[in-house]
């Protein structure tokens, strides 16, 4: 679900980290879209005569160059600059998709979208949209007459008429349309938290092209719940004063390095992108190797999710909003703000994106980039007692996007070590429904008087487009396995593990295995480490519940991405979303089922990884009246990628007592040998001196 926000201004600049915006104008060719190039292209669709009043932009997005047109690139050289345009008419409902060169001016193709028969599909929804569900719905003499009939016509005006993705269900009268269905909530006030009072049962079905309620639910008389649901410390409050201030300070500034879009700390080097659908997107991930820069991944997103719902009521059956193909992720990002977003000295990127009707709107402060420690990196106390430590840290690139009542924030963390992790966390306001207090209900708990939450799912789906040392890539399953008590396993005690090279398409649809310990391995097809092995990384994944719809529901069909755990694909530019470009009301079976019957090679070929990650939410009272952070995500580390640990020549913290440093054991000024003690015994000696050593040992 969605809200509704202003266009975004930018806010002051603060003392503590850099604000850094997007540049006026590209210089590299995965740039992020600047302002200028968003209002070139409306202004050349304009000039051709493709926009009228009627015209609205659903989406813009940037169309990256084919690969080896990025490769042949230098600093220097002509951009050609393309973006994908669909464009909507809201009188008529006909959509259409432009590309457009806005640095050759020029309308390379124009395509009249086919919404109206299968497999369907309309274009993602507009902010003004939103504001128009509502007053379609409190226009609709059903509509009033249902809140007449339950009592609750002193509420109309100031009600929340909720816009919600429908699904798709091949009625007849919803077909090839553009449509909303929209929950009612009470408010009691203009600032009142619309979430916690539902009007249970009660859906109007609206159609946005024809401007009507063409259908009304109303079922049951459930009490509306009247206990407030606000957060906010002036409700809460007061606040708690036992907390004491943590400070992170850099007093020489932060590790990396920022030019443009390309950023570099330690052996990382990488491009932020970013975009209207997708939110924040990593290219170019290399890793400096001595001299030098070793590929990872060629992009870096999680470019789709989806939020089913288990509840079979009226209300919410057909509940299961793909929060970036219908509703954009990007597009709702949030502006961050330093010491509540981020701690640190921080690093901003600002984002530009279009507004519904194609003018160029920035988000200050999209991304937040910052360093974090990261407790311990590697450690080793010897036989003598010397201890040798290194601290780990790792850099954080994030975002954070508001859809409707949840909010779902995007972390991409790199470590000295090689590994990369996702990480999402969902926090937000708990979707309520209404109930009788005390009563039971098998979809959804009762976390608040009369308000019942039900079970669903936040899966999201990664996609990495892997390069291991270069494009030509092999894919494979590794899983521990025991061996039966016999010749091989004389003692019983023995285990190994297997290797199983998926050579297609079809074979690289898999489903994690915890009891196996099941990861999969990306190796490079051509080049070894010096133990004579691929070069790999592995993709560690939670293994957390699938999608739990049975496979008659349409969205088993219309979110396959959420059935399997990873998807292998061989790389196809035109396929960036897992669920497909126009999720919304679409018929199930585009996407990645599509894309994946031709059981393409996947044996030393370009591959894209799709990994489906996510909770699965049974909601409870600690998650009201707003829910603590969910986290869930993957490992992507490296095995037998590099040569040793990278991380060998790191300095010991330079605040560390000496007994930290190599080949010393403490002092009496702080060490663990303080105010004459022996400190620590390891064998048959102590590591400091002392006449008399607490393990019984004396140093001779």
């Amino acid at each position: 679900m969605t809200h509704v926000h202003d266009s975004h201004t930018p806010d002051a600049t603060h003392t503590h980290g850099k604000r850094v915006t997007t540049p006026a104008e590209a210089r590299h060719p995965l740039d992020p879209l600047t302002g200028d190039e968003i209002a070139a292209a409306r202004q050349l669709l304009a000039d051709a005569g493709h926009f009228t009043e009627h015209t609205r932009v659903p989406r813009m997005l940037p169309v990256d160059p084919p690969k080896d047109v990025l490769a042949a690139w230098r600093e220097g050289d002509a951009l050609d600059r393309r973006i994908r345009v669909t464009l909507l008419d809201r009188t008529t409902g006909v959509s259409s998709e432009a590309i457009v060169s806005v640095s050759r001016g020029e309308i390379d193709s124009l395509t009249v979208l086919d919404t109206g028969s299968a497999p369907y599909g309309q274009p993602q929804y507009l902010f003004e949209e939103y504001d128009d569900a509502a007053q379609i719905v409190k226009a609709s003499p059903e509509w009033q007459a249902a809140m007449r009939r339950r009592g609750l016509e002193e509420h109309m005006e100031l009600a929340f008429c909720s816009p919600l993705a429908p699904g798709f269900f091949d009625r007849e009268d919803e077909v090839g349309k553009r449509i909303i269905r929209s929950h009612t909530y009470l408010r009691f006030s203009e600032s009142d938290s619309p979430w916690a009072h539902p009007i249970e049962g009660l859906v109007a079905h609206v159609d946005l092209t024809e401007r009507r309620v063409f259908k009304l639910d109303d079922e049951g008389d459930i009490p509306v719940p009247q206990q407030h649901g606000n957060y906010t410390l002036d409700v809460q409050g007061p606040a708690r004063t036992s907390l004491k201030p943590i400070e992170i300070t850099q007093p020489e500034g932060p590790s990396f390095s920022v030019d443009g879009s390309l950023v570099q700390w330690e052996n990382w080097k990488f491009r932020v992108g970013f975009n209207q659908q997708e939110g924040l997107v990593l290219n170019q991930v290399t890793w400096r190797d001595g001299d030098e820069d070793r590929s990872v991944a060629t992009r870096a997103s999680v470019p789709e999710m989806v939020v089913p719902y288990g509840d079979t009521s009226v209300s919410r059956h057909w509940i299961s909003y793909f929060d970036a193909g219908e509703y954009l992720l990007g597009k709702n990002a949030n502006s961050l703000a330093l010491g509540c977003d981020c701690l640190g000295v921080i690093h901003y990127f600002d984002a530009f994106v279009p507004d519904d009707h194609g003018n160029p709107v920035v988000i200050p402060q999209a991304v937040c980039m910052h360093e974090e420690d990261y407790g311990i990196l590697w450690k080793h106390t010897d036989l003598a007692g010397n201890a040798e430590t290194r601290r780990s840290r790792r850099l954080v690139v994030s975002y954070f996007t508001t859809i409707g009542n949840y909010d779902y924030g995007f972390f991409w963390y790199f470590y000295l070590d090689g590994s990369i992790q996702m990480e999402a966390k969902a926090t937000g306001i708990v979707f309520a429904g209404a109930g009788i207090p005390g009563s039971e209900d098998p979809h959804g708990p009762e976390i608040a008087p009369g308000i019942f939450t039900p079970v669903h799912q936040h899966i999201f789906c990664a996609r990495i487009d892997v390069a291991i040392d270069g494009e030509d890539n092999t894919l494979h399953e590794i899983e521990a396995a025991g061996i039966p008590t016999g010749p091989e396993n004389p003692y019983g005690n023995a285990f190994t593990w297997t290797n199983t090279q998926l050579t297609s398409e079809l074979e690289a649809q898999r489903i994690a295995n915890g009891l196996a310990s099941r990861v999969w391995e990306v190796r490079s097809a051509h080049r070894t480490n010096y133990v004579g092995k691929p070069t790999a990384y592995w993709l560690i994944p939670e293994g957390k519940m699938l999608l739990a719809a049975q496979p008659e529901a349409t969205v088993h069909g219309r979110a396959a991405f959420a059935t399997k755990h990873l998807w292998g694909t061989q790389y196809d530019a035109e396929e960036l979303y897992p669920a497909g470009f126009a999720p919304n009301s679409r018929q199930p079976g585009d996407g990645l089922p599509a894309w994946t019957a031709a059981d393409r090679s996947l044996d030393g070929e370009d591959i894209v990884l799709w990994h489906s990650f996510g909770p699965t939410h049974i909601p409870r009272t600690e998650d009201w009246p707003i829910m603590p952070v969910d986290y869930s995500g993957f490992w992507f580390k490296p095995h037998g990628f590099l040569d040793q640990n990278p991380a060998m020549n790191l300095p010991a913290d330079a605040r560390a007592s000496a007994s930290c440093a190599s080949g010393t054991s403490g002092d009496s000024a702080g060490g663990c040998c303080a105010a004459g003690g022996c400190g620590c015994c390891a064998g048959d000696a102590c590591r400091c001196g002392g006449a008399n050593c607490s393990c019984g040992k004396q140093l001779g």
